[in-house]
């Protein structure tokens, strides 16, 4: 069985091009509209600091309403955009997520901090919380080093690959959650197989964000949520 509906419990989000806002500005539009929810990314949102992951030429927006440039015909999405698709995926302390689309790695930065709340260090000595798969080399390079300088992170938790994000990551599969900030026109098989039993994918869907709930080894339960939009390039492009 594979159930698919849209969803009309969260309100459609629309953002319109404004003078840039502060990072308390922006937390508190969110929190205040119920975007932001979740107690772990709510803290993750204060702790990891947008402005460390964008030129330094475009600080001073860092937590604009708009999308930012980061090279390589790929943009930076807004923060709302970015905390939807986060709550949306439901990510909890413990688990892994893969992540398709790195872009300047601050989403993988913002999961990073959430699912390691509460968790001894020591564990992503063995393993990563995050692994996050980018296909364009020097955007790759860029997300590792602003991840190296992201002092809000324990050493280890984000695992960067460059690579076909369409493919997944089998080495540390079955993840719990995987999210992508790509465009597909549908799942990849790949995903599919690597995410785990009960477990969830977040993905844009041209006009939808669709979430899918792995119920058993072949059935999803499929919702779609619109209002956010995102530039549709099969393969990759809308980066975090």
């Amino acid at each position: 069985m594979n159930g698919k509906g849209v969803d009309e419990t969260r309100p459609e989000v629309h953002y319109e091009k404004v003078v840039p806002m502060t990072k308390e500005d922006v937390l508190e539009e969110l929190v205040t509209h119920k975007i932001l929810q979740s107690p772990s990314l709510t803290r993750a949102f204060h702790k990891v600091d947008r402005r460390d992951f964008v030129a330094s030429h475009l600080a001073a927006e860092a937590y604009a309403d708009y999308p930012l440039p980061l090279g390589f015909e790929q943009t930076m999405p807004v923060p709302l955009a970015v905390a939807f698709m986060l709550e949306l995926l439901l990510p909890r302390p413990g688990e892994r997520v893969l992540e398709i689309g790195t872009g300047s790695g601050w989403q993988a930065a913002l999961l990073g901090y959430a699912l390691s709340e509460g968790v001894p260090p020591e564990r992503y000595a063995r393993s990563p919380a995050v692994v996050t798969v980018e296909r364009i080399l020097p955007l790759s390079e860029i997300a590792k080093e602003n991840l190296r300088k992201c002092a809000a992170l324990p050493k280890g938790v984000v695992h960067v690959v460059a690579g076909d994000g369409m493919r997944g990551y089998a080495k540390y599969a079955p993840y719990d959650r995987i999210i992508s900030t790509i465009v597909t026109s549908s799942v990849p098989a790949a995903w599919k197989e690597q995410l785990r039993i009960g477990g969830r994918i977040v993905s844009p869907n041209e006009d939808v964000i669709e979430v899918h709930d792995k119920l058993s080894a072949i059935d999803y339960n499929t919702r779609a949520y619109h209002g956010l939009g995102f530039i549709s390039l099969e393969g990759e492009g809308d980066a975090s």
